[in-house]
């Protein structure tokens, strides 16, 4: 079994210091979240920016060169910047969502497919999602396609054979969000099914559901994404105090399983990126 790697996504765009005060808010907490979770065993943060004085989502080219500056002067953690967008408005939203690539990271999280979301509709069209593979591809970024329905996955096995994404195609399957699919081993057993072979893929869970669901993803072979963004809970009602709990849980569990945990060196290459900058 290939050694695992962990993501670390480390405050998302939905949740609040009202629900967790230990959320990071500013580019300097963030980073040093993020370097809480290289320290503990993640070799890749996924990155969104919130505004620092009221902690709303931000999607703002400074926010973001700042967390990537802070996270690679003192690590080689791979970087995973964000495309969501979710507050962004105007004219061309599209190509406002492609921003972080000029920034370079590793990876960009690329939403196949559209679908009912926080009371609204996350719109991700067929045309956007291609044109935003074929301007990572030429950029050297590894799209990390997130996908919440079998058939998002059957929408980014169409971009692979239209050859706009490089060996090896990266899902991250994303359970529990509605109204997606629900964070139970069912559901990640039927993802699962629908992967072609030779990808690489990662699971996430959320709430409760994190802990079960990343288990049950390394015991199939698969990565795992914990943090804040996606649970605030280290069990029930007890908070996490940082992201790196979550980490550190995982490289504990890993280990009991005897699964070994990737480096970011090694997460390289499993991801079929080049070495660090």
């Amino acid at each position: 079994m290939d050694k695992l790697i962990i993501t670390a996504a480390v405050t998302g765009s939905g949740p609040s210091r009202s629900q967790n005060p230990n959320l990071p808010h500013t580019p300097a907490e963030i980073a040093a979240e993020a370097l809480r979770c290289w320290r503990a065993g993640a070799a890749v943060v996924h990155v969104h920016v919130r505004d620092p004085q009221t902690g709303a989502p931000d999607f703002r080219r400074e926010l973001f060169g700042e967390v990537v500056e802070r996270v690679r002067a003192e690590s080689d953690m791979l970087v995973n910047l964000t495309t969501s967008g979710f507050n962004l408005k105007g004219d061309d939203v599209g190509e406002q969502r492609l921003m972080p690539l000029e920034l370079k990271p590793d990876l960009c999280s690329l939403d196949v497919g559209s679908m009912n979301f926080r009371g609204r509709v996350f719109i991700n069209e067929a045309e956007w999602v291609e044109k935003a593979a074929q301007r990572m591809l030429a950029a050297g970024v590894k799209p990390e396609m997130e996908v919440f329905e079998v058939g998002q996955v059957l929408q980014a096995i169409d971009l692979i054979n239209k050859g706009l994404v490089a060996d090896p195609p990266y899902f991250q399957l994303c359970l529990g969000i509605p109204w997606g699919m629900p964070a139970d081993l069912e559901a990640l057993l039927a993802l699962k099914a629908r992967l072609p072979k030779g990808c690489r893929w990662s699971a996430l869970g959320t709430g409760a559901n994190q802990l079960p669901l990343t288990t049950h993803a390394m015991l199939l072979g698969g990565n795992v994404r914990v943090g804040f963004e996606d649970n605030l809970y280290l069990s029930r009602g007890v908070k996490a105090e940082s992201n790196a709990q979550f980490v550190e849980r995982t490289v504990r569990i890993a280990r009991e399983m005897q699964r070994e945990v990737a480096t970011c060196a090694e997460a390289r290459v499993l991801l079929g990126l080049p070495p660090a900058r």
